[in-house]
């Protein structure tokens, strides 16, 4: 595997793409390192550090970790990439229902390119709303749960926030541009590379706090080293089992019957199609968190007893938090491949081209099979999904681990990291069985042309 990544510069077009791709990268972390102007970025730092230790803080620190600490310092990348994401979204949610959309996305390269300057436009748009909410909490810490006394801003007013509105839009769309740039001519998704960089720049901040964990207070350590183990044990078996469910798929086995064009004979060939186990990635975690936080933030906000006790038992790690969680998760695993999933056009497509599952009869007797086969696999990728995703609450709030420590024991970081990691490293892979050297899973050497 080293001599694969040592063989990956020894090809220039490979070499190229990058250092393009970590010119790029590098640029982006100055983005999300420059502060906004008008913001008391110490006094915000303590504000944030302070809403962190309090019941419902693993929510701050969960947007905190995957804007890469850009919101702790206010930057002009504080919104990160999300807006675009989210704009993503919606798309992909609305072409599954509008009709129009739909056409677009079936007319090929120029259907897709309006799709994407939709995509772009509605970005735009999400990103100003969320920047002109985020630049009035600042001027009212009391909307994020801070005290009267705590001034963030020392000049409010409407200058300030169409300064905030105007960095932090900046700030978003220049990044989006540079994910659009690396996707194009560096290695990897750019959009989720940028994502998978802002996370992992908080790990030294996580080997810091899990060493701060074994250190003795008055001689008595809250952790011996056997629990540095287990975390390690437990470190192994979340990630593979991640990498299980990420790259888990079920192959159904396709057929194609010959086709006589002219003097060429087509077809006749036995593939297979792969049916993803985790067929909807993080889209569930990041829905299911969504539907918990913004619910409990306003419920909280009612000055009665029983809403109180809700908001307070909705909080991260709580077990009706925990439990409301996996049936979120469970439930948008399955509302996503319904949505994404079409068994009814795959099945017109196969018939269309002479294909047919063996056993099966081509039309609607596919579409029920798959549809029936995609509904098993899919409540298993579900269960491990939850699984994965729960676990960083329960480390945090059973076992007072920290919860930047927790979320690299899983949740969507480390299925964020785990499938940008592989992707990016089938690249690099293909480029490198191109140029005739073997990949990452064999001696990395030059191939003979023979």
């Amino acid at each position: 595997m080293l001599s694969a990544f040592a063989n990956s510069f020894k090809i220039p077009e490979l070499r190229q793409r990058i250092l393009f791709t970590l010119g790029l990268i590098f640029i982006c972390r100055i983005v999300t390192s420059v502060p906004t102007p008008g913001v008391d970025a110490a006094a915000l730092q303590a504000a944030i550090r302070s809403i962190q230790n309090t019941a419902g803080g693993g929510f701050m620190g969960w947007i905190d970790l995957f804007s890469g600490g850009a919101l702790s310092k206010c930057a002009v990348g504080a919104l990160s990439i999300w807006p675009y994401i989210s704009a993503s979204i919606i798309l992909q949610l609305m072409t599954a229902i509008v009709p129009a959309l739909e056409r677009l996305a079936r007319e090929g390269d120029s259907g897709r390119q309006k799709l994407t300057q939709y995509t772009r436009y509605l970005a735009l748009v999400i990103c100003v709303v969320q920047s002109l909410f985020l630049a009035l909490s600042l001027q009212n810490p009391g909307a994020l749960g801070l005290g009267r006394g705590v001034v963030l801003v020392h000049n409010p007013g409407v200058p300030f926030i169409l300064l905030t509105i105007l960095a932090m839009t900046t700030g978003t769309m220049l990044i989006m541009w540079l994910g659009e740039q690396i996707t194009e001519r560096g290695i990897g998704n750019g959009i989720s590379l940028i994502i998978t960089i802002n996370i992992v720049s908080r790990l030294p901040m996580a080997v810091y706090m899990m060493a701060g964990m074994f250190k003795r207070v008055d001689g008595v350590a809250r952790f011996s080293i056997f629990h540095l183990i287990g975390v390690a044990i437990l470190f192994f078996l979340v990630v593979a089992g991640t990498i299980a469910l990420t790259q888990g798929q079920r192959k159904i086995p396709i057929h194609t019957a010959k086709r006589v064009v002219g003097r060429k004979v087509y077809g006749g060939q036995n593939t297979y199609m792969p049916l993803r186990v985790n067929y909807s990635g993080v889209m569930p975690i990041i829905f299911a968190g969504a539907m918990l936080a913004f619910p409990t933030a306003l419920i909280g906000k009612i000055d009665l007893h029983f809403t109180k006790t809700l908001s307070s038992a909705l909080q991260m790690g709580e077990p009706l938090y925990i439990v409301v969680y996996a049936i979120l998760i469970l439930f948008f695993s399955y509302f996503w491949v319904a949505t994404q999933f079409n068994p009814l056009q795959i099945a017109d497509d196969l018939k269309r081209n002479g294909g047919y599952v063996p056993g099966i009869r081509p039309g609607r007797p596919t579409a029920e099979f798959l549809d029936k086969t995609m509904t098993r696999i899919t409540l298993i990728g579900a269960i491990g999904l939850t699984v994965i995703a729960v676990l960083p609450s329960i480390l945090h709030k059973q076992f007072n681990i920290p919860f930047l420590v927790a979320s690299f024991l899983g949740g969507t970081s480390l299925l964020i990291i785990v499938g940008v990691a592989l992707d990016t490293m089938r690249q690099i892979e293909s480029h490198l069985l191109m140029r005739h050297y073997d990949g990452f899973l064999k001696k990395g050497k030059l191939r003979s042309r023979r």
